[in-house]
């Protein structure tokens, strides 16, 4: 749990736990056994209407999550509680994706419920298994009228699942450059200040196969979501000679925020909502996306095959897209919304409250980590979307060098 003291919000990070494949090694190894299943082709749109036209409303609801992910008086459950009539039940019991995937395969593998009816999961390989395998239940878009009417454009349209056909986000977050403006006096704006010499020994890089891989192709000028197996050598080649020039401190996991803070290192691969977080704490460190490009990543909201509450999940899936609610969960949680009317309600807030509760929220409406601007958005790209041939190329070209 982080120690920061963050405004109205608990002291805590969503990155305290590793939220992507590649941090624990039992995370992988239960991700390794988990792709056995074959391939499920999509749903027909005639059977995703037969199947909702026999789903009914059962007045329950199984919800699970990473931790620190809800307000803790549960504030936006109680309400739909009270609105609907439907009980839940809240677990946080998603740590990372790899491990929840690599549980949950051989369960759904044989045809056997997880015992949930909403499941959080990051964009990225476990996800894109979970779509692939059959593992998601197609959704039913005439049941969410709040995520039409208050989805942002750009959350309607992910290239990990067109059309949100299965999911819909929960929040967001971007990775970019995080510099201590303590030792760093320039402006940093490119993404080749990771790779220049004069910062040699005192840079940050991730240890995570995908978010070091995106990194090293927007360096060459290259779009993830468009790239080749060439284009990954090639990235590789020149995450290979930052390393071996002495430019890397260290191959970070969520240890890098306090190493720029303290000044260990001075520029690093960063996550939005932490550095936000150091922000609010009144700590030098600034964030930027970089011109060639930052990654941004999706936590979305799915339900498992053979979950026994559907129409309740979805029902409670789409009551979260209702801007109130929105603002509620986006005040705790700092990252960023799939709700763009948020930032106004947050502002409207902000009017009214006092003391620290007022410039908590001044900071968080006025912050592009918490909402981006639309030339951040234009240089936002996600993961490389890999096949499980393609995983077993793409993986190793990076981990030779985060491991090395």
């Amino acid at each position: 749990m982080n120690p920061l003291t963050r405004g109205m919000t608990q002291p805590r990070t969503r990155r305290d736990v590793f939220r992507l494949a590649g941090f624990s090694a039992a995370g992988l190894a239960l991700a390794a056994c988990g792709v056995q299943g074959q391939k499920a082709a999509p749903p027909k749109a005639d059977a995703v209407a037969d199947f909702w036209s026999k789903q009914s409303k059962h007045g329950k609801v199984v919800f699970a999550n990473w931790p620190e992910y809800m307000p803790e008086d549960k504030g936006p459950l109680e309400k739909f509680k009270k609105d609907t009539g439907i009980s839940y039940e809240y677990k946080e019991v998603i740590q990372e994706n790899a491990e929840f995937f690599g549980k949950a395969d051989p369960v759904l593998r044989a045809g056997q419920p997880l015992g949930y009816d909403i499941v959080v999961m990051t964009n990225g390989i476990q996800l894109q298994h979970m779509i692939e395998l059959g593992y998601a239940v197609a959704l039913d878009h005439s049941k969410l009228p709040n995520f039409q009417a208050n989805a942002g454009e750009k959350y309607r349209e992910r290239s990990y699942d067109p059309g949100n056909k299965y999911t819909v986000p929960y929040t967001s977050g971007v990775t970019g450059i995080a510099y201590n403006t303590d030792y760093v006096k320039d402006e940093i704006t490119s993404i080749e200040s990771l790779f220049d010499p004069k910062f040699k020994g005192r840079v940050g890089m991730m240890a995570d196969a995908q978010e070091i891989g995106n990194f090293g192709m927007f360096a060459l000028g290259i779009d993830p979501e468009k790239s080749t197996e060439a284009d990954w050598k090639k990235a590789g080649e020149k995450l290979k000679a930052q390393r071996e020039a002495g430019i890397v401190r260290k191959y970070y996991d969520q240890s890098y925020i306090d190493a720029v803070s303290k000044g260990d290192i001075w520029l690093s691969m960063a996550w939005s909502g932490d550095v936000f977080q150091r922000q609010l704490a009144g700590e030098p460190v600034k964030f930027v996306v970089p011109a060639e490009g930052g990654t941004i990543w999706t936590d979305n909201m799915l339900i498992p095959k053979g979950a026994a509450n559907p129409l309740d999940a979805l029902m409670l899936m789409d009551y979260l897209y209702q801007p109130a609610i929105s603002a509620e969960l986006d005040e705790y949680i700092q990252y960023v919304t799939p709700v763009p009317a948020v930032q106004d309600l947050l502002r409207e807030k902000a009017k009214t409250a006092k003391g620290e509760s007022k410039k908590t929220l001044e900071d968080m409406v006025d912050s592009p980590l918490m909402f981006p601007t639309e030339a951040d958005y234009a240089k936002l790209r996600t993961y490389t979307k890999l096949t499980t041939q393609q995983e077993q190329v793409f993986n190793p070209i990076f981990q030779s060098i985060t491991q090395a």
